[in-house]
Formats: C-alpha cells, structure tokens, sequence
C-alpha cells in the first residue's frame, strides 16, 4: 500500500475520547511521510470543527486532509446543479455549503436539490412529510445522500445514522438517492484524487463492514476493519471479508513495517 484512507468515528475515537493509541499512529504516518486522508461520512458538523474535536484529543489534523459528504456535495451542485437547495443538515454544518441558494423552511414545491445528513433527533413525522412532498414536486429534485451510514455507536448505545430516512424517503417518492459519501464508489473515486493515488495502491480502515470494508473494496481498493466503534463479531462472519483486521488503530504502524 502507498496510501492510506482512514475513518474517524470508532477508529480515531468514540464519543468525546481518542481511542488508545491513535494519536501515537496519525504521528508515526506524518513522521515516516505516509500519504493519508481521512475519509469520513459525518455530517452534523463542519469540517473545521471535526479538527477542533481532533485537537481537543491531541490528534492534530488539517481541514484539507479531511473529506466529507458535505464538501463534496457541495461541489456536486455547484457544477452539476446549481438551483435552489434544500439542505437538511445540522445547523453547523451548513457553513460547508457556502454559496449554495436554498429555499425557505416552509417551501413544498421548488427544489432542485434535496441534501440529507444525519439530523439525529431533529426527524420527525412533520419534516419527513414535508421532505417527500418536495420530492413528488414537478420538476422532480436530485435526492442527495451524504452518505448511506446505517448507524452508528454513541456514547449511550447504537443510533440511526443518515440511511433509514433516505430509504423510506425513496420508498415513498420511488426516486434514487445520489449518493456523496460511503459506501459510494463515486466517493472513494473523488477521495483517490485528492491523494492522487490508484486504487489498487490504497487501503482503506473503517470499523464499518459495509460502508468502509465492502465499500473500499467495490471501488477497488483494499478494505482493513477495527475492532473498535461500532464493530460487532458477527461482522467477521458476513459474506464480506476484509483484507486487514485490526484490533484498533494502534496496530497500524506494525502492520506497516511489517508489509514493508
């Protein structure tokens, strides 16, 4: 491997702790020049406060060498379809789609874009219906996932991440989301450009089998699974098989000196 992809939620921390050993590991790639980025599907908050949070644990790390569905969606639109937006993102968050036009809160008909990021407990019957309503409008709007996350592992147990709503919103309209995160190929594609590195050459490290293993892997690069965050021991017994397994982060720079 020449490059590495990594997760963040459940690989460098979980809840509001760095997992052990993961600042030991970010450091040992910046000192021995590994090319790295990290490849995250989090979209209740921008990327510059994904950095402070890294901070907060030690874990120095640039906006530059993160990417998240809201930056990439936000680039989506601006070159593909720039009409209004409707975007269903935290609050924060919204500071990574400067320059996008939106519509008002109370707006049913109109969008050309519908972007949905983990909201958590902001969903309710009322917004979900409102949703929909914009998505059988006419013209019909481009559905835009930032991500297709099914959960993930809080500090109080499992949670619905951004998936569920984007499936029953398609079920419902009989639209296809247009998927800005993991496990898009188009993602991981736009990833390996921005470490301007093939896919065969590119591991990927998630502690998601689905989103970063088989993800990674139908987009042509190698998929390695923690055993940390949201890891679960069926996982190993699924039909996916990943190319690495870790018992967390900490064993990265062996492994690395070990592959030579």
């Amino acid at each position: 491997m020449k490059a590495l992809m990594l997760d963040l939620d459940g690989v460098l921390y979980q809840g509001g702790s760095a997992i052990p050993g993961a600042k030991e590991s970010i450091t040992w790639l910046n000192e021995h020049n590994i090319p790295h980025l990290f490849v995250t599907n989090t979209s209740s908050r921008p990327r510059r406060a994904v950095c402070n949070k890294l901070a907060a644990m030690g874990i120095e790390v640039q906006e530059g060498s993160i990417l998240t569905p809201p930056v990439a969606a936000c680039q989506w639109i601006k070159i593909n379809k720039p009409d209004p937006s409707v975007l269903l993102v935290q609050n924060e968050t919204l500071i990574d789609f400067e320059g996008i036009t939106t519509l008002p809160n109370d707006a049913e008909s109109g969008a050309g874009n519908i972007v949905i990021g983990d909201l958590g407990e902001q969903w309710d019957y009322s917004l979900l219906n409102r949703t929909f309503r914009l998505l059988m409008a006419e013209p019909a709007p481009t559905l835009i996932a930032l991500g297709m996350t099914r959960y993930w592992r809080a500090e109080d147990g499992l949670r619905l991440d951004v998936a569920p709503f984007v499936k029953a919103l398609e079920h419902a309209s009989g639209c296809e989301a247009r998927v800005l995160g993991k496990p898009s190929s188009d993602f991981f594609h736009q990833a390996l450009d921005l470490l301007d590195a093939k896919a065969d050459e590119v591991l990927m490290i998630g502690d998601d089998i689905v989103g970063d293993v088989q993800g990674a892997q139908l987009a042509g690069l190698s998929g390695a699974l923690v055993k940390t965050g949201k890891f679960q021991p069926t996982d190993l017994k699924s039909s996916i098989s990943p190319d690495v397994i870790f018992e967390s982060i900490a064993d990265l720079p062996s492994w690395c000196e070990a592959s030579g």
